[in-house]
């Protein structure tokens, strides 16, 4: 009865064993130069490879995707509970094993990498960590160097690996007034994830898998699928600029590679960017997409669809509204362009879209309009000039007349332009009486010299190339002020009327006003 019981316990096993399931016995460690040459590396990204595990707050923790393996669950439960009494060793390399053991030997290895570790503790597991990255980085040189077309298992193990490192919870570090003003988030240091140097070979093998031309898109979309872009979506609001740049090309790839994916894709990203104008105009990536979009819409084809043009007028042109601007104006600007370029019919719902969120109060962000519709115009066709020319000029007069000097500068180098100023120059007797007024007191009373001198230009372009309607505007302008003079003279007599009456009933003892002050209004 004893023997019963004591058989039926478990026994510990063997070392022999534990080397069988933990994949044998360990193998020399691979150089770091010998793994990553910067020649082989899609993308012109140069993985910099760095031995000494980094510290820091992040910790990473896998989402969505089981570990699978007894491997990966046995080493996990040791890891999680402070003991590795378990043997962590690297596995042989592919060099070491025939041919016919290669793909296996991979397996196991992603296995291996499926192993999530804390980087909280610098001093935490340095062994496994680093056992962890040469193994990484012997991924990244087998799908580099792979010459045959990679099997579904393949593809099932790869992604799964790559999963359980790379989709995590994004745990925002705290900043005070973090995105109230862009211009001090971009003078304040980026914050780095602390496990960079696992997350990086990680980003690198999936570049390079995705990349490869053994990845037959047809059944590597089973598993680079929805769920996976979608995650991969969501790591956009990285706060560590180097992740956000890989996701930006490996996004990139994806949308070039996967052709199902690609209306899913700009459908994503169409939601990320109304949940950040709408409601929380906080999000880290919001540039790097909008770099994937300009190569995705330089790439559209003609004529664009009507999808393309809901984008833009939906999306993008919104996208001016958000008080971070300053963080991505050069890739929202760069995006707009290329419709206007494509479709020249839309100069006219972008300057109009433009002028519905232009910026009261901001005179930077005033300064960076002029700039983007310094560009659009310069793309705009004369009839569409046309359509818009009424509202765009009575903002561009509202700016020249803006106290500050950057404002009102700025508007002046529209005349600098070539394009613009033929476009100005044929619809002179529409676009003249309007910006006149502004021009007239820019040169006599603005308080900066550069703006006076700058005006002083465009009106003598006005005055040389129709003397008559120069002249015609500018005696419109003295009797306008010769009138505004007169209104001003009689606002000045009837306060001094209702002075004279207050003073007067204040004397009597009077406190009722209204009857008079009626009177000197009607009067």
């Amino acid at each position: 009865m004893i023997k019963q019981i004591l058989g039926r316990l478990p026994r510990k096993p063997s070392k022999s064993s534990e080397n069988r399931e933990f994949g044998g016995s360990s193998a020399p460690s691979l150089s770091n130069s010998s793994n990553l040459r910067g020649s082989d590396i899609v993308g012109n990204h140069r993985l910099m490879i760095d031995s000494a595990p980094l510290s820091g707050p992040n910790s990473t923790s896998s989402l969505g995707y089981s570990h699978g393996s007894k491997l990966t669950q046995v080493v996990n439960q040791k890891l999680n509970g402070n003991s590795l009494t378990a043997p962590f060793e690297a596995l042989p390399g592919f060099k070491d094993v025939p041919s016919s053991e290669k793909q296996n030997l991979f397996f196991r290895k992603l296995s291996l990498c499926c192993i999530v570790f804390d980087f909280t503790d610098a001093m935490k597991n340095l062994k496994e960590k680093d056992i962890k990255r040469q193994t990484l980085l012997e991924l990244v040189d087998y799908v580099s160097s792979a010459n045959g077309k990679f099997a579904e298992t393949v593809m099932q193990e790869a992604v799964k690996m790559v999963s359980v490192n790379l989709f995590r919870s994004l745990t925002p570090q705290p900043r005070e007034n973090k995105v109230l003003e862009a211009f001090d988030m971009e003078e304040e240091e980026p914050l780095m994830d602390s496990a960079w140097p696992h997350l990086q070979i990680v980003y690198e093998f999936l570049l390079r898998f995705v990349a490869s031309p053994e990845t037959d898109a047809k059944l590597a979309k089973r598993y680079i699928n929805h769920s996976f872009v979608l995650k991969l979506l969501d790591l956009f609001d990285s706060e560590d600029p180097r992740e956000r740049e890989y996701l930006k090309t490996i996004l990139h790839r994806i949308y070039g590679k996967f052709m199902v994916h690609r209306p899913f894709i700009r459908k994503a990203i169409n939601n990320i960017f109304f949940h950040f104008i709408f409601e929380t105009e906080k999000h880290n990536g919001i540039a790097e997409l909008l770099e994937v979009l300009g190569s995705i819409i330089n790439g559209f084809a003609l004529p664009l669809k009507e999808e393309h043009k809901l984008f833009l007028v939906r999306a993008l042109i919104p996208l001016h509204k958000p008080k971070c601007l300053p963080m991505y104006h050069q890739q929202l600007s760069y995006c707009i362009i290329q419709f206007v370029e494509k479709d020249c019919k839309l100069a006219d719902t972008v300057i109009r879209g433009l002028l519905k969120y232009w910026p009261i109060t901001n005179s930077s962000k005033e300064v960076m309009f002029l700039s983007e519709l310094e560009e659009i115009l310069e793309a705009t066709q004369p009839a569409e000039f046309q359509r818009s020319m009424v509202p765009l000029f009575r903002q561009i007069a509202r700016c020249l007349s803006s106290s500050h000097f950057q404002v009102a500068e700025r508007a002046l180098y529209l005349w600098s332009n070539d394009h613009i100023e033929n476009l100005i120059r044929q619809n002179r007797r529409v676009i003249l009486p309007i910006i006149f007024p502004a021009l007239e007191k820019n040169g006599h009373n603005h308080w900066n010299q550069v703006v006076q001198g700058l005006t002083h230009n465009v009106r003598k372009i006005f005055s040389d190339i129709d003397p008559e309607l120069f002249e015609e505007c500018l005696n419109k302008f003295r009797e306008d002020e010769e009138k505004l003079g007169e209104i001003k003279t009689k606002h000045e007599a009837t306060w001094k009327r209702l002075e004279d009456i207050a003073v007067s009933n204040t004397a009597n003892g009077e406190a009722v006003l209204v009857p008079h002050i009626v009177a000197s209004r009607t009067s």
